[in-house]
């Protein structure tokens, strides 16, 4: 975890990691969710770290449209629990009809969370 956190902090802050393991031994299956503090930081690490390689494994990092928390979160701490009910990342607005934009204006295509999955 502390490896996979060290990397990924270099786009934003870390808020949240679920590093995936084998129940039976304990040993990481390859794949981790992370969550960042702002969605910028989700962008930025989606658009340079996926593809690249580290410490020969290519790795794949994408965004994860519905996170799901482990089933088996019992021993969780306060703040886990509470980005696990909340959910993580920035949360946009909903855009009304009083809002008018202008041809110019970037309108978001698709919402995207910030939990990563590399």
């Amino acid at each position: 975890e502390g490896d996979v956190i060290c990397v990924f902090s270099q786009y934003g802050e870390v808020v949240n990691i679920n590093l995936v393991r084998d129940k039976k031994t304990g040993k990481s299956k390859g794949f981790c969710f992370l969550c960042y503090e702002d969605q910028r930081s989700t962008i930025l690490a989606v658009d340079n770290f996926n593809g690249i390689k580290i410490k020969g494994r290519t790795i794949r990092v994408d965004h994860v449209a519905n996170y799901r928390p482990p089933k088996d979160s019992d021993d969780l701490d306060d703040v886990t629990k509470a980005l696990h009910a909340k959910g993580c990342g920035v949360k946009t607005p909903p855009h009304t009809s009083s809002d008018s934009l202008s041809e110019d204006d970037d309108v978001p295509v698709k919402k995207q969370k910030g939990e990563l999955c590399s």
